[in-house]
């Protein structure tokens, strides 16, 4: 659905709070960033970028050989050059990386250029979400779903700066979604 198909209502309102700036979805692995980002996006007729993807198109690697080759400290500063750059261009949806957030310069820039959303799940959803894919290198460990519930304890104080919190669930993105833009308008209009 374009934003063409948006209620008017809805329409003015996502306008009016983001003015222009982007809207950036935050959270751990497993949350629904860039899946729900990628329908947000279209809903919205507004580019979308997921910043992982932006470091492996800039690194010539995936995210997975970065951490292994050049490790997660450089990964962190080329995640910084990537979303800096990002939120230097137009108005579009952003879906940042688990860790993005935990830099204090990161969080800076996205609280300066960005409204932020914070999509929080529990660990049982972002675990049943992340133990279908192999590509999580934080999670290369000998209990990974404690490694999550560590991660999860210490993030959430962090995320929850965010602008906007919004629940993640199972179910269809377009709950998400709609949930994304209830919220922006409740935004827009406190």
């Amino acid at each position: 659905m374009r934003i063409s198909e948006v209620p008017t209502d809805t329409e003015e309102s996502a306008q009016k709070v983001a003015n222009g700036k982007t809207i950036a979805l935050i959270g751990l692995m497993g949350a629904g960033k860039s899946s729900v980002g990628r329908r947000l996006a279209d809903t919205l007729d507004l580019p979308f970028y997921d910043s992982d993807e932006q470091i492996e198109l800039a690194a010539g690697l995936s995210v997975t050989d970065i951490f292994s080759v050049h490790g997660e400290t450089e990964f962190r500063r080329g995640e910084q050059r990537v979303i800096e750059r990002l939120l230097e261009g137009p108005q579009h949806i952003l879906a940042t990386g688990g860790g993005a957030f935990m830099n204090p310069d990161i969080r800076a820039a996205l609280k300066q250029h960005a409204v932020t959303i914070w999509l929080r799940a529990d660990l049982e959803t972002l675990w049943k979400r992340v133990s279908r894919k192999d590509g999580r290198p934080l999670l290369k460990t000998e209990n990974p779903k404690q490694r999550l519930a560590d991660l999860l304890e210490t993030r959430n104080p962090v995320y929850a700066e965010a602008d906007i919190v919004v629940d993640s669930r199972e179910g269809p993105h377009s709950t998400a979604v709609n949930a994304i833009l209830k919220a922006l308008e409740d935004y827009t209009q406190s």
